[in-house]
């Protein structure tokens, strides 16, 4: 069985550096490349300021986060979703970055997120299968047409649910699903997420073109032509 978790982070800027934190981060669960519904979700009271820019992109206000709990509270679980399972970030750096930076302001001595998880960063393998081009989540999203139209804001859980679909549909296609239509509810849980939904399941069903005779003689001429050069020997005239 293969666990992975995709996940992804709100923060109150861009630089962890400068001391920016965690205010929302966002998991779901896939097993053996099936989302379970499984999810963790939890907003976060940073103790400090939100940078306009970070305002303008993910639109959670401190007003929103008066009353919410700490990192330190919510640590357990969240370290309780992700034990051992394969992480799936987009630009996972930065995410990764932020979440170390808090393991460490609990104990110097925590174990970082590489020592617990494995990591995939699918921004990294989206520049090895398209270089030179825009690879951002929108950018994926429209390029392998995963319905975003709902990503208005930024969010941890919605980014994450899409990014399951964009991951999936890059490493191989598979997204099906075995979900209930039940609403996300703050903190970790084990219901269907509501916006996943089985990628492209609303698209019309593709034509069938059969040849025409003109093609059929065509086709058999070529397969004579083969015939006389193999020996009377052609596999697709075989019962």
């Amino acid at each position: 069985m293969k666990r992975q978790v995709v996940l992804d982070t709100e923060t109150t800027g861009l630089e962890v550096s400068q001391g920016h934190r965690i205010i929302e981060i966002g998991c779901v669960e896939l097993i053996n490349r099936r989302l379970t519904g499984r999810h963790f979700h939890q907003y976060i009271q940073p103790e400090r300021d939100i940078d306009a820019g970070a305002l303008a992109v993910h639109g959670i206000t401190p007003e929103f986060l008066a009353g919410k709990p700490t990192f330190d509270r919510i640590v357990k679980d969240f370290l309780g979703f992700i034990e051992d399972a394969e992480l799936v970030i987009h630009n996972a750096p930065f995410d990764v970055g932020f979440i170390d930076a808090e393991f460490m302001r609990l104990d110097r001595n925590h174990p970082n997120t590489a020592s617990l998880c494995s990591v995939v960063d699918t921004l990294t393998l989206a520049r090895s299968k398209h270089p030179g081009q825009r690879n951002s989540l929108d950018a994926l999203c429209q390029r392998y047409h995963v319905d975003n139209a709902s990503r208005t804001l930024h969010g941890a859980l919605l980014d994450a649910e899409i990014l399951a679909d964009v991951y999936l549909t890059m490493t191989g296609g598979q997204t099906t699903l075995g979900l209930h239509d039940e609403q996300s509810e703050e903190g970790g849980g084990a219901g269907g997420t509501g916006r996943i939904r089985r990628l492209n399941a609303d698209r019309a069903a593709l034509p069938v073109l059969c040849a025409t005779p003109q093609e059929v003689d065509r086709h058999e001429s070529r397969l004579d032509q083969i015939a006389t050069h193999s020996g009377g020997t052609v596999l697709w005239r075989e019962q």
